[in-house]
């Protein structure tokens, strides 16, 4: 089996200095179910993977930005690669919501190696979250 074929889930724990405002911002506009939860953080489950929102106040700021494709692109950011399909119902589903995006949804590199949709938002902390996808999985890792 390739790396490819079994892509085990991942954990990644964030500051936030809201949890109720970060709850609501991961279910009812990401559509994130949760898990575990306290007074101190939360567990989310995004597409399959593991995330938990820790009430950091002090540590939760926006990221510096690096240039890449004539974008500001913040250099602490996570997300997931989606589906186009789901990416596209994230895109059409935040654009309804009146989301800010850092960057609008819209297809980097395109007819180059890697070429990918892909936006950028924020969340209530100003954590950085970059969700994209593929046409074609096997450009995911293109040089």
């Amino acid at each position: 089996m390739s790396q490819h074929d079994a892509i085990a889930p991942f954990h990644l724990a964030f500051p936030v200095k809201d949890l109720k405002e970060t709850y609501e911002f991961y279910t009812q506009l990401l559509g994130c179910s949760t898990g575990r939860t306290s007074d101190h953080w939360i567990d989310f489950n995004m597409w399959g993977h593991q995330v938990v929102a820790h009430l950091s106040p002090d540590e939760a700021k926006e990221s510096a930005k690096n240039a890449v494709d004539g974008h500001g692109v913040p250099v602490r950011h996570f997300g997931v690669i989606l589906s186009m399909e789901e990416w596209q119902e994230l895109a059409d589903r935040l654009t309804s919501e009146g989301i800010e995006f850092i960057i609008e949804p819209y297809i980097r590199f395109k007819g180059e190696a890697g070429e990918q949709a892909t936006m950028f938002f924020l969340d209530p902390s100003g954590n950085a979250l970059e969700f994209k996808a593929f046409a074609d999985k096997s450009q995911i890792f293109a040089t």
